[in-house]
């Protein structure tokens, strides 16, 4: 919980930031490269994580990490910031975070589509615009193919989902027939 706070914390910081800089896509990329960068490097987290390093030499290491990805000033000092206050251990939650508010401030959903057969591009449009008149927000899909379903389609958007699947119309059939 209180890793929740501290993310959700830095992350609204800097969301507020991208807004009045009208920055918030750029700090998306920068700090999506950056994560990325963590989540593969395990000796880069064990570094960060190291007592025997010093706040200098983490610094340090953070300032060349920040000039060869060739981050924006602001996203520089951020992940600086996260170096003096020993918070770079959530960085990937703050990413997280970040991308959920800066999405909430941008206006966009990102829904997740499952259908049993890929989907062509007119198909996925047809989605998207469906979904956009829905909500009045920006969609930007993710489709994945669930043989399961065996025909139609599931969308996921947050906690909500939209089931018109093959597999959920049969079961209801077989729900209605057992009940009488």
């Amino acid at each position: 919980m209180i890793n929740n706070t501290i993310a959700k914390r830095y992350a609204k910081a800097l969301v507020q930031l991208g807004s009045e800089e009208g920055l918030i896509d750029r700090f998306r990329t920068e700090l999506a490269a950056f994560e990325r960068l963590f989540s593969i490097n395990a000796e880069l987290r064990a570094a960060f994580a190291n007592p025997a390093l010093t706040h200098e030499q983490k610094k340090t290491i953070m300032k060349e990490l920040v000039a060869k990805l060739a981050c924006s000033e602001l996203v520089a000092n951020f992940l600086l910031l996260l170096v003096d206050k020993n918070r770079v251990a959530f960085l990937g939650q703050i990413v997280q975070t970040y991308e959920k508010l800066a999405d909430d401030f941008s206006g966009v959903i990102r829904p997740v589509i499952s259908t049993a057969f890929p989907l062509d591009n007119s198909q996925v449009a047809s989605i998207q615009a469906a979904l956009e008149k829905k909500t009045g927000k920006k969609v930007i899909p993710e489709v994945s193919v669930d043989k399961s379903l065996l025909g139609g389609v599931v969308t996921q958007i947050g906690d909500i989902a939209y089931d018109s699947s093959v597999k959920t119309q049969l079961k209801r059939i077989q729900d209605t027939l057992q009940k009488g």
